[in-house]
């Protein structure tokens, strides 16, 4: 796989960048022209990048605790931008932000390393049992944003843990199974293009990028905000 190495020209700030772009055009699809199917279908390569992103993080990051509180915090922070622009509602529970979905697949991962001990299973032996207890426990904090209505719900806490589950292996195998378990997950109508998120990541090089580490956080309840704000000129 050498001979791809110089098509692997974006670093983590890049693919975060990528995604956030593929992101406004799914909401202001979403909020403004809900009729215009190729802005939802430019949206649909945000969260397989996105999922990858959280997990490089983690896998990355010198305090996973702080970690997974920033994103708590920001998952509360972004609830109300979230509730304003999609529901015009102050407090909505019918659907939750995409940053709770990526708190709990974070406390997922912690979770699952406590059980293993923080053993690698691609790389070190890890048993049958506490493997399989590990794997459990994701299913119920999948289970958990399925009860709160997280955005992705299960789907979303699992894209993020196979990638982690994967980070030993070869780059493109660990892009691949990933991108396809939400693409398979997800193909009607508009989620058809996920597959296509694939192109990014695999051309990832494996670097950090800019220190831009405030940027998502910010951008996420921010353009929400904004959103909310134009649509309520424009409409009254």
């Amino acid at each position: 796989m050498d001979r791809f190495k110089k098509f692997q020209v974006l670093d983590g700030t890049m693919l975060k960048i990528i995604a956030m772009i593929s992101m406004v055009f799914d909401h202001v699809g979403d909020v403004f022209f809900p009729n215009a199917l190729w802005m939802r279908m430019v949206g649909r390569l945000a969260m397989p990048i996105f999922a990858f992103c959280i997990a490089e993080g983690y896998i990355h990051t010198r305090d996973k605790r702080k970690y997974l509180i920033r994103m708590g915090i920001f998952a509360l922070v972004s609830e109300l931008p979230f509730d304003l622009a999609f529901s015009h509602k102050v407090f909505e529970l019918g659907h939750q932000n995409i940053m709770l979905t990526f708190f709990i697949a974070i406390l997922a991962l912690a979770i699952h390393d406590k059980i293993l001990g923080g053993k690698d299973p691609g790389r070190e032996k890890v048993g049958a049992g506490r493997f399989m207890l590990g794997f459990l426990a994701v299913i119920v904090m999948g289970g958990i944003a399925i009860f709160l209505r997280a955005d992705y719900t299960f789907f979303g806490v699992g894209a993020v843990y196979l990638f982690y589950l994967l980070r030993s292996k070869t780059h493109w195998f660990r892009c691949f199974v990933g991108v396809v378990y939400l693409s398979i997950l997800r193909t009607m109508g508009y989620y058809v293009t996920t597959g296509l998120s694939i192109i990014p990541l695999l051309m990832y090089n494996g670097k950090k990028g800019r220190g831009l580490k405030w940027l998502f956080y910010v951008f996420y309840p921010g353009h929400l905000l904004l959103l909310f704000i134009i649509k309520t000129l424009i409409t009254g």
